[in-house]
């Protein structure tokens, strides 16, 4: 008896062969990627992390920022900083902005996106696109814009509250040290109010139907199904929420320049504009000191993005996220 055997033409690969392969790639493959990445890597070297660093440089000299020479001066310019009224004013100032924006934006916003997340809702998708629609404009065009808008003479928002009968003359919203910072805390929160928006209607997705469904079974109304259901499941996104536009509202630079440029009286001067007045608005620019006053300001953005961190182990550990 002739025994056969039959060669099977199917070849296994080896795991082995697939990194020998990758071993023997050409070292050209790694250096283009390298080569695409270089612009990234030199502009943000060079507007990022080169200023981050100056800024420490700098706040140890007393330069103006035109003549080469810089005298060192080691801490003065932060003995002088801490010694200036208007600082703590403009920390003052950018405190308030904080502590009154960011739970108006906070509350309204998440009752705005437990409306628009009903699917009874009609039109609900055209409406998230009109929140958001603020967003994606710039900011300094809305700075510009909002001064017409609330100009006492003839600006939009006058003429109807004379129209209406509400006041006997034009309001200067923008002039009045009691009204202006206000003015400009709605302005931030119509602004960005899309931003928040949205991150409370991805947290709601985030929540089964068939708890909805439960409830409504159970005889739930929308007030317990909010007070009992939405809210204790929403907890630890709220912790993320209110961090993400605490830190967002720090951002009011361009808006609070183009609108009020930090009048009348220093009463909207937020530390950036502070900073920004004595670095480049100042008739003899003062580049150490403002660079001081940044640090300090930079260490206190610090201390909340240590803030964050903790928000966000709380948020895990209360079992909401992972």
């Amino acid at each position: 008896m002739t025994a056969v055997v039959e060669r099977s033409d199917t070849v296994v690969a080896h795991p082995d062969d697939d990194r020998s392969r990758r071993k023997r790639r050409p070292i050209w493959s790694t250096v283009w990627v390298w080569i695409f990445l270089a612009p990234t890597i030199v502009l943000y070297g060079v507007y990022t992390v080169y200023p981050i660093f100056a800024s420490y440089w700098f706040s140890f000299v007393e330069w103006n920022g035109f003549e080469e020479s810089k005298t060192w001066v080691g801490l003065r310019n932060y003995r002088e900083v801490l010694a200036d009224p208007l600082f703590w004013n403009s920390f003052k100032v950018t405190a308030l902005f904080t502590v009154v924006a960011v739970p108006v934006k906070v509350v309204l916003s998440l009752l705005v996106a437990l409306l628009l997340n009903s699917p009874k809702l009609p039109l609900r998708n055209l409406f998230r696109t009109a929140f958001f629609l603020p967003v994606v404009t710039t900011t300094a065009i809305v700075g510009v814009v909002m001064q017409f808008v609330f100009d006492p003479a003839d600006g939009p928002v006058n003429r109807l509250l004379l129209q209406l009968g509400l006041v006997d003359e034009g309001v200067s919203f923008l002039g009045h040290s009691s009204s202006a910072l206000w003015t400009v805390v709605a302005v931030y929160v119509w602004k960005w109010f899309g931003v928040t928006l949205i991150y409370w209607l991805a947290a709601l997705q985030t929540i089964p139907d068939d708890v909805y469904e439960a409830a409504q079974i159970d005889g739930a109304g929308p007030s317990a199904m909010v007070r009992h259901i939405i809210a204790p499941l929403l907890k630890p996104f709220t912790i993320i929420i209110t961090l993400l536009t605490l830190e967002a509202t720090l951002k009011v630079f361009d808006l609070m320049l183009t609108m009020t440029n930090g009048g009348p009286s220093f009463s909207t001067e937020v530390v950036e504009i502070y900073i920004y007045r004595w670095a480049f608005a100042a008739t003899v620019p003062q580049l150490g000191f403002a660079s001081a006053a940044a640090v300090l300001f930079g260490l206190f953005v610090c201390l909340l993005g240590l803030l964050q961190l903790v928000g966000i182990r709380a948020a895990r550990k209360s079992g909401g996220m992972r």
